[in-house]
């Protein structure tokens, strides 16, 4: 497993951030999905309901991190995620762990590295952790492959 530190100003556009945006050009992930793009216009689950098992080379997983954050995204548009609990992002990462094919990755972005996980076939091979400095979190991504 590869694991890099980097610091960089921080950015709610997360790929704009100069170390995240050379990792996801190193990653090649021009036709990865983007479930959750900023601004958000559509429910994630809408979106993946539409993919088939097994389709994707790869899926971005950058939902907003904090319950705080997902109010601002969706209470406008009448949904209520302001309340998401882990069952929430339990749901939102098996349909990604769905839709991956094996040999597929997933490249999640947050305030832990826990990504998809084992239980889902999947394994880490790859961190960045990204220091924004005085009181702003760290960003972390996580990179993992479906093994199965």
């Amino acid at each position: 497993m590869k694991i890099t530190r980097e610091w960089s100003m921080p950015n709610k556009r997360t790929f704009t951030i100069k170390p995240i945006k050379e990792l996801l050009k190193e990653e090649n992930t021009k036709g990865f999905l983007d479930p959750f793009p900023f601004v958000y216009t559509r429910d994630v689950l809408e979106t993946l309901a539409e993919c088939k098992d097994n389709s994707l080379d790869g899926v971005l997983f950058d939902p907003p991190y904090t319950p705080r954050q997902l109010k601002e995204c969706y209470d406008d548009r009448g949904q209520s995620l302001h309340d998401a609990t882990s069952r929430v992002w339990a749901i939102w990462k098996n349909e990604i762990a769905r839709v991956i094919k094996t040999g597929g990755k997933c490249i999640s972005f947050g305030f832990a590295s826990n990504g998809l996980g084992k239980g889902r076939g999947f394994k880490i091979i790859r961190i960045l952790l990204v220091a924004h400095g005085n009181n702003h979190n760290d960003t972390i991504v996580t990179v993992e492959v479906k093994e199965k």
